[in-house]
């Protein structure tokens, strides 16, 4: 396959070769790199590229050019490659047209000219959007293929698990894909299904989540029997919690039963995170994190989860679903939470075929010209929407209360009534869904008992927060609703030291608690982040003192 393209374009000869000869320098082993004097000429060059069917990975266009201008040929590419980044060259006095153009043309970065040294102010730049485009790049498929049936719980759960953990796989829907029936045919009429084939022409039927894990390289037992430092739960507080560790010297082992990024890592689209004035999806920001922590020698499990634990002074020792045990000196409980299931009829029957808790990232492609709905105001909710609407004929949001302003952020809210096929109704519940191999109608009920059934292709459901600490029960003190126990400096009942607890201490001296699974968490992506990495100050704290 040929290699994707950079382009560049300037008017300036000195500035093109320039630029050029940086380019082919840094990115030349992995990149073509074109150039062009002109924006007409660049469009001209782009169209036969289109015609070959050659990937563009980004464009690097000067603002100052005759005819045409930088953003102006921004416009023009982004119509002929959507996906390719778009970095705009700028003098210091172009600086207000570069800001107009995140909005116009959806500008990923501008750069101020001259941009010397490259090391230190162009390369760090590029590179990190290289990486977010080939994360997101689909070239021709040699990978792994899944053949299923479109409404089959147990389907929907292996295109989650790789979805979630972002390894790409091809989609074959057995009874809508010749393909699909093809493949299947060596394995005989009653072959099981879901069918996992991978490249090395092996396969999995109906795999578990484990077994496709280790099939595609993913850790899922310990490598060492003791960590100074175990984090349970993979979302951004224990995310941030393994960078800061790892980065500081301790041995660090992440633990995370489904996918990095927590329910985080499932948002469709994050707006309001600092640093990044065009949003970024939640699997970018998990991406981006696991790398981080990986490259401070962070050990991840995935899929893996935490049973029980006890206490062996001066270790703390988790009991693994496998079976095995991992020690540390100090433990970090991360797990946040997850939706609240919806208990009324039907519902047991169709999840998965039809019915989702979260999952708009999986499934949004399959809604295409449906009409879906979505119960949930919260954030996760909106994000849902918004993405959904891309594909789907409508979407409707079901909520309890009188509108979405008390538990929705405002940039949601203004996003969603500037969607034309996104409607709110208020008020509202499911109150049964039905259907037989899969969804195809809900029945509502509005604040007057006034009842309705409305066919339905799909039910996303992101209500409540439950939060996972059944296996620390009894040794982890908790609220009523199963949220973990922060001391604030005040003893607790049976506390051994002398000392106060730590700030995110809990009950159980060494063992601390980040992110949504706190009581009285602020539940915010940017706040879990910064109790991940102030959890670790005060674990440094504890360490100090055994």
């Amino acid at each position: 396959m040929a290699k994707p393209v950079i382009f560049t374009i300037d008017d300036d000869p000195a500035v093109l070769n320039a630029i050029e000869r940086d380019l082919r320098k840094q990115f030349g082993r992995d990149f073509r790199i074109l150039k062009a004097d002109s924006g007409v000429l660049a469009l001209d060059s782009l169209h036969q590229l289109l015609q070959r069917g050659e990937a563009v990975a980004l464009f690097l266009a000067d603002q100052r050019m005759p005819n045409v201008t930088g953003v102006q040929f921004l416009e023009q590419a982004r119509a002929l490659y959507p996906d390719a980044k778009r970095v705009l060259l700028t003098a210091y006095a172009d600086t207000e047209a570069a800001i107009q153009a995140i909005n116009v043309v959806g500008l990923d970065f501008y750069l101020m000219k001259p941009w010397d040294p490259p090391e230190e102010r162009l390369y760090p730049v590029l590179q990190d959007l290289l990486e977010d485009w080939h994360a997101n790049y689909h070239p021709p498929f040699e990978g792994i293929r899944v053949i299923g049936n479109r409404w089959s719980p147990t389907a929907h759960d292996v295109r989650d698990f790789l979805t979630r953990n972002q390894i790409p796989y091809h989609w074959l829907d057995i009874e809508a894909d010749e393909q699909a029936r093809r493949l299947v045919e060596p394995f005989g009429a009653n072959a099981p299904l879901p069918l996992v084939l991978f490249p090395d022409g092996s396969h999995l039927a109906q795999p578990s989540n484990v077994q496709l894990a280790e099939k595609v390289g993913l850790k899922t037992r310990a490598g060492l029997p003791f960590y100074d430092l175990i984090i349970t739960g993979g979302g951004p507080a224990g995310l941030a919690a393994s960078v800061y560790a790892a980065s500081e010297g301790l041995k660090t082992l992440l633990i995370e039963r489904e996918a990095p990024g927590g329910q985080a890592g499932m948002s469709s689209r994050i707006e309001n995170y600092l640093g990044f004035p065009v949003g970024l999806s939640g699997a970018d920001l998990a991406r981006r994190a696991v790398a981080q922590a990986s490259r401070f020698g962070v050990e991840i499990l995935t899929p893996a989860e935490a049973t029980g634990i006890h206490i062996q002074d001066p270790y703390r020792i988790v009991t693994l679903s496998n079976g095995s045990e991992v020690s540390c000196h100090a433990l970090l409980i991360a797990t946040g939470v997850s939706y609240r299931r919806l208990e009324i009829p039907g519902i047991d029957r169709l999840t998965g075929a039809g019915v989702y808790y979260g999952s708009a990232t999986t499934e949004a492609m399959a809604c295409r010209d449906k009409d879906v709905f979505i119960v949930g105001g919260g954030n996760s909710a909106g994000q849902a929407a918004i993405h959904l609407a891309k594909y789907a004929r409508s979407v409707t949001i079901l909520v309890r209360g009188a509108s979405l302003s008390a538990t929705m952020s405002q940039y949601l809210i203004d996003a969603i009534g500037a969607t034309p096929n996104i409607s709110v109704r208020a008020r509202t519940t499911v109150v049964e869904v039905i259907g037989q191999a899969n969804l195809e109608a809900i029945t509502l009920c509005d604040d007057t008992g006034r009842t309705q059934t409305l066919p339905a292709w799909a039910l996303f459901i992101f209500i409540g927060a439950r939060p996972r600490t059944e296996w620390v029960s009894g040794l982890v003190a908790c609220d009523e609703h199963g949220f973990i126990k922060m001391w604030n400096d005040e003893r607790p009942p049976g506390w051994p030291l002398e000392r106060a607890p730590f700030l995110l201490e809990t009950n159980v001296p060494g063992i601390f608690v980040a992110g949504d699974v706190r009581q009285q968490a602020m539940n915010r992506i940017a706040s879990a982040v910064g109790e991940g990495a102030m959890a670790v100050f005060f674990v440094h704290r504890y360490l100090a003192t055994l």
